[in-house]
C-alpha cells in the first residue's frame, strides 16, 4: 500500500489441556506453552506496531504465590523484548537449580509466567499516546481468583460515551473514557455479579472456600458476556482470561474483526490469523475454524472448548481490508482473493491501453500489491490466450509470423523500489514533501520514452499523498506516454470505525474528489444541505438510521471521480498523462465473497454507531474541525 495506515490488532491465546509433565516429557521444555504463544504473536508481528503484551493464569497456584502474570512492551521489537525477559528469568532460574530444573511444581512457584492459559496481543493504536499502560491485556485483579479478569481484544467501540455512561450508572468510576476501560469494566462488573449469585446461592450449605470451588466450577461466562455485550456497538474479536483459569474469545455479531481457532487433546488455540496456527502448531487449514459472529469460544477451567451464542448474528460484514491488505497473504484463500482481484481489473485496464501490450509496461507498488498484480498477468495471459489464436487463424500457418505472435506476452518490470522507509521528522511541509518523495526509486532504462504506457497496481489508494508526491513523480521520470495506476480496492470514501485509523473524511482522496466535483458542477450548497441533515440527525437520533454523506457522492458517477482523482494525485510539473481506475464494488465481492464487509467503500455501516459516526465525520470536515469522529 502506497499510503501507510495502521493494522487491526492481533489476538492469541493458548490453553494447555494436558498438565505441564505431559509437555516435558513428550517435548523436552516446561516452556512449551510459552514457545508457542511466541510463535504466534511473531506470525502476526505486522498487526501490532506500536506495541505488545503477554499474560499467564496458573490454575493451580498455592494462596501466597501469584496466579496472574503479565508482561508489556512498547519497545522498537517489542515481542521480542517480552519473550526475552521470561527467557532471561527462567535461564536464570535453571542455572539456580539446574536439579530442580525438571521439577514443574517448584518451577512453577519461582516462575509465574508458567501457566496454563495464555493470553497474548499485537497492538497498532487508532488513537491515544503510545505508552505500556496502553497495550493489552489489560487486567482487572482482585484477591478473589474467579473475579479476576485480563482482557485483550481487536476492537473499536463506536458508542463509548454510552458505555462510559451504563458504567456511572451502575454507580462505578471509570478512570478514563476510552474503550478498552469500558469493555474490560463492564465486563468485569457482570463477572462480578455472576460470582455473587452464584455466591449466594452456595452459601446456606457450604463454607467460603467451598463456594469458591463451587463458583470456579460452575461460573456462567455464557451468561456474563450475554449481559456485558449488550449494549456493544462496534467490531470486536475480544479474548479474555478469569483469574481461576476459564478463557473466552467473543466475536461482534456482524463478524466484522476475525478470529479462528484450533482444538486438539493436547491444546486449545486462537488467533486472528489462520497461518499462525497453521505454521505455530503445524496442522492442517481445514482444522482451523472460525469464530462464528456473536458468539463467544468458551474454554471451562478444566479445559473443555465449545462456542456459544452470546447475541443473535447479523448479516455477516466481515472486514474486506483484511483480505485486501491487512492479514498475511500466506493464507491461501487470502491469496487467491487477492490474485482475484488483480484478475477482475484486466478488462478495464485493457481499455485504458487500448490493448496495446506491445507499448505498455505493467509493475506494482511493492510490496503487498505483489500478488494482486500477478492474478492480473493471469487475466492478461488470458487475454493473450485469445488475442494468439485470433492473430494465427488471420495470419495462416507463416512460420516467421507465427513465432512472433507465440512470442508476444505482457512487458513486466519491477520499476517501483521502496528503497528505504525514510523517517518524516522535519517539521517544514516542503523539506518533508521532498523526503517522502524519496521514499520510492525506480529502475531506468526499460520504457521507451514518449511511446510506453506504464500500469502500476496498489492494492488501496487512501489519501493519494504519496501518489502525488512520490509516485507519480518518479514514473513520470521515465518519459513514458502515459501512467495508470490501479487500485485493487474500490474507492474509500467512508471513514472506519472498527478497527482501522481511517477517521477524518479530509484524508481520503476520493471524498476530496467529490467535494471538488461538486464545486466544479455548482453544486456546493448541496453539501450545506446535507450538513444541516447531519447535524439535526445528530439532536435528533437518526443521525444513527442513515448516511446522509452517500448523497453527496449519488451526484457522480464512480467514473467521473476516479477522473477527479487523477487530476488530484498529477502535480502540475508531471508531463505524462495520469488515469486512476479503481476495482468495483461488485468486483471486490466477486473475489472475496465471504467477507462483505464494504462500509468504507459503500456508506453501508453494519451497526447503527457507524452511521452516526460518519455523519459527525461529515460535521467535523464542514466545522473544519480536526478531532475524531468516536
Amino acid at each position: 500500500m502506497s499510503d501507510a495506515i495502521k493494522h487491526e490488532c492481533g489476538i492469541a491465546l493458548v490453553r494447555l489441556r494436558k498438565p505441564l509433565e505431559y509437555y516435558v516429557e513428550k517435548y523436552g521444555t516446561a516452556l512449551y506453552g510459552v514457545q508457542k504463544m511466541y510463535l504466534l504473536m511473531e506470525k502476526q508481528h505486522n498487526r501490532g506496531q506500536d506495541g505488545a503484551g503477554f499474560a499467564s493464569i496458573n490454575i493451580n497456584a498455592k494462596p501466597g504465590t501469584e496466579y496472574i502474570a503479565r508482561y508489556r512492551s512498547v519497545k522498537t521489537k517489542a515481542i521480542d523484548a517480552i519473550f526475552g525477559k521470561i527467557s532471561i528469568k527462567y535461564n536464570k532460574c535453571r542455572r539456580r537449580n539446574p536439579k530442580d530444573s525438571q521439577n514443574i511444581e517448584w518451577l512453577r512457584e519461582q516462575l509465574p509466567f508458567l501457566g496454563d492459559v495464555y493470553l497474548g496481543h499485537l497492538r497498532y493504536g487508532t488513537h491515544g499516546e503510545n505508552s505500556v499502560d496502553n497495550c493489552h491485556p489489560m487486567i482487572r485483579e482482585n484477591n478473589w481468583r474467579n473475579r479476576s479478569l485480563a482482557v485483550a481484544g481487536n476492537f473499536n467501540m463506536t458508542n463509548v460515551d454510552e458505555l462510559f455512561n451504563v458504567l456511572t450508572d451502575l454507580g462505578q468510576h471509570p478512570r478514563q473514557k476510552i474503550d478498552t476501560v469500558t469493555v474490560l469494566e463492564k465486563i468485569g462488573h457482570f463477572l462480578d455479579e455472576e460470582n455473587q449469585r452464584l455466591f449466594d446461592y452456595y452459601k446456606p450449605d457450604n463454607n467460603n472456600q467451598e463456594i469458591t470451588r463451587l463458583i470456579e466450577d460452575n461460573l456462567d461466562l455464557q451468561r456474563v458476556l450475554r449481559r456485558a455485550c449488550k449494549d456493544f456497538d462496534g467490531g470486536y474479536s475480544m479474548a479474555g482470561l478469569t483469574g481461576y483459569g476459564a478463557a473466552f474469545v467473543v466475536r461482534d455479531p456482524s463478524g466484522i474483526r476475525p478470529a479462528y481457532y484450533y482444538v486438539d487433546e493436547e491444546v486449545v488455540v486462537v488467533a486472528s490469523e489462520k497461518p499462525a496456527i497453521k505454521t505455530a502448531f503445524g496442522v492442517e487449514y481445514d482444522q482451523i475454524k472460525e469464530v462464528s459472529p456473536g458468539c463467544a469460544l468458551i474454554v471451562t477451567k478444566s479445559g473443555e472448548a465449545s462456542e456459544k451464542e452470546v447475541l443473535p448474528a447479523l448479516e455477516k460484514k466481515s472486514c474486506s481490508f483484511e483480505r485486501i491488505y491487512f492479514s498475511r497473504g500466506n493464507d491461501p484463500e487470502i491469496y487467491r482473493e487477492r490474485k482475484a482481484l488483480g484478475k477482475l481489473l484486466c478488462p478495464t485496464v485493457l481499455e485504458a491501453v487500448k490493448y496495446d501490450l506491445e507499448n505498455t509496461v505493467f509493475s506494482y507498488i511493492p510490496n503487498t500489491a505483489e500478488t494482486s498484480f500477478l492474478g492480473m498477468m493471469d487475466g492478461m495471459e488470458d487475454y493473450l490466450r485469445s488475442y494468439r489464436r485470433k492473430a494465427i487463424t488471420e495470419a495462416g500457418v507463416d512460420e516467421e509470423k507465427l513465432d512472433k505472435i507465440y512470442s508476444f506476452k505482457p512487458r513486466v518490470e519491477k520499476l517501483v523500489i521502496k528503497d528505504a522507509k525514510l523517517r518524516t521528522f522535519i517539521t517544514d511541509d516542503n523539506s518533508r514533501d521532498d523526503l517522502v518523495a524519496h521514499v520510492y526509486d525506480t529502475t531506468y532504462g526499460v520504457v521507451k520514452k514518449g511511446i510506453d504506457t506504464v500500469v502500476v497496481i496498489d492494492d488501496s489508494i487512501v489519501r493519494g499523498t504519496t501518489l502525488e508526491k512520490s509516485i507519480i513523480r518518479m514514473l513520470d521520470r521515465l518519459e513514458p506516454k502515459k501512467i495508470i495506476v490501479v487500485s485493487c480496492a474500490p474507492q474509500i470514501r467512508y471513514p472506519d470505525c472498527y478497527g482501522i485509523d481511517m477517521s477524518k473524511m479530509k484524508e481520503f482522496v476520493a471524498f476530496r474528489a467529490m467535494m471538488g466535483l461538486l464545486k466544479d458542477k455548482g453544486k456546493e450548497g448541496l453539501a450545506e444541505e446535507v450538513y444541516q441533515k447531519c447535524v439535526a440527525g445528530l439532536a435528533s437520533g437518526t443521525a444513527r438510521e442513515q448516511n446522509f454523506v452517500q448523497e453527496l457522492y449519488q451526484q457522480f458517477t464512480p467514473e467521473e471521480v476516479s477522473a477527479k482523482v487523477a487530476e488530484i494525485v498529477k502535480a502540475a510539473d508531471v508531463k505524462a498523462e495520469v488515469q486512476v481506475i479503481f476495482q468495483t464494488i461488485e468486483g471486490l465481492h466477486e473475489a472475496c465473497p465471504n467477507h462483505l464487509g464494504d462500509w468504507y467503500f459503500t456508506g453501508d455501516y453494519p451497526t447503527p454507531g457507524g452511521m452516526k459516526v460518519v455523519n459527525r465525520a461529515f460535521v467535523n470536515f464542514m466545522e473544519n474541525k480536526a478531532g475524531r469522529a468516536y
